[in-house]
C-alpha cells in the first residue's frame, strides 16, 4: 500500500511512541487522525504539526475503551477524509506492580489493565475491521516483549500483551485476504509513558540486558509500523523492535 494520500488512524497519538508514529506516516504524506484522550491543546498542536509537514491532519478525542470512542474516531475518519485505510491501535495502559505482590494486583486494576490493552483493541478491530474489507487495509496493533516473555511492569501487563499478540494473528484471519492485520512488540523505549511507569531499577537493567546496551529507538518502532502498513504480503505477524532482548 503506497501511503500518500491514504487516511491512517492513530490511537494515543500524543503519546511519546504515537506521536513518532504520527511523523513517520505524515512524512510519505498519509492523511492522519490523530486520536488523545485528555490534553486537547498538545494534540491540536501536534495536528497542526503534521499538516504543515504538507498533509492533512485531524485531532479526535475518544476513548477507545468504549464502543461510543470507537465510533467517534471512526466517524471523524470518515467525515474528515472519507474512510480508513490504516487503523494503528497504540494507545496502552500500565502500571508497576512486582510480579510477586500479588496483593496489589488487585480485580480492578487487572480488570482496567485488561480492558486497555486487549479489549479495546479487539472492539476497534471489530467495529473497523469489516468496513475496510470492502477496498482493503492494514491493521497494526502495538504489542510488548512483555506479551512474549514473563516480564515487565506486571503480570496483567504481561497477559494483555500477550493476548494483544494472539488477537491479531486471529483477527489476520478473520479480516482475510484484503486487510492484513500485523503487531509491533517493542522493548523498553525512552520517552514514554510506559517506561515512566517502570520502576527505576527495572528500567536500567532493561537498557543493560540488551543485546546493543540501549533501549530501542522510538523512530524504529515508528518505521516498523510504516512497514507492516505498506507491505502486500505479511500478516499476523509480530516483529520484536527491543535492541535484542527477546528472541522469538
Amino acid at each position: 500500500m503506497k501511503l500518500e494520500g491514504k487516511t491512517a488512524v492513530v490511537t494515543g497519538g500524543t503519546g511519546g511512541l504515537g506521536w513518532y508514529i504520527c511523523k513517520s506516516l505524515a512524512a510519505e504524506k498519509a492523511k492522519i487522525v490523530l486520536v488523545y484522550l485528555k490534553s486537547r491543546e498538545k494534540a491540536e498542536g501536534y495536528a497542526a504539526e503534521l499538516r504543515s509537514m504538507g498533509t492533512e491532519a485531524v485531532a479526535v478525542s475518544a476513548d477507545v475503551t468504549t464502543e461510543e470512542g470507537i465510533g467517534k474516531m471512526a466517524d471523524a475518519a470518515v467525515s474528515s477524509f472519507g474512510g480508513i485505510d490504516a487503523l494503528v491501535l497504540n494507545a496502552a495502559f500500565n502500571k508497576w506492580v512486582n510480579f510477586s505482590d500479588l496483593e496489589s494486583l488487585d480485580p480492578a486494576l487487572w480488570n482496567d489493565i485488561i480492558n486497555y490493552n486487549l479489549t479495546a483493541p479487539y472492539l476497534a478491530m471489530r467495529t473497523i475491521g469489516p468496513k475496510m474489507k470492502e477496498k482493503g487495509g492494514r491493521i497494526v496493533t502495538i504489542s510488548s516483549i512483555a506479551g512474549l516473555s514473563p516480564s515487565g511492569s506486571s503480570i496483567a501487563y504481561c497477559v494483555s500483551k500477550a493476548g494483544l499478540i494472539h488477537l491479531t494473528r486471529c483477527m489476520s484471519v478473520a479480516l482475510a485476504p484484503s486487510v492484513l492485520v500485523n503487531s509491533v512488540a517493542p522493548g523498553l523505549m525512552e520517552g514514554t509513558r510506559m517506561t515512566e511507569n517502570l520502576a527505576p531499577e527495572y528500567a536500567d537493567k532493561a537498557r543493560k540486558s540488551a543485546l546493543i546496551g540501549k533501549a530501542a529507538e522510538r523512530e524504529d518502532v515508528a518505521d516498523a509500523v510504516k512497514t507492516f502498513i505498506k507491505t502486500d504480503s505479511i500478516t499476523g505477524q509480530t516483529l520484536v523492535v527491543d535492541g535484542g532482548k527477546v528472541f522469538h
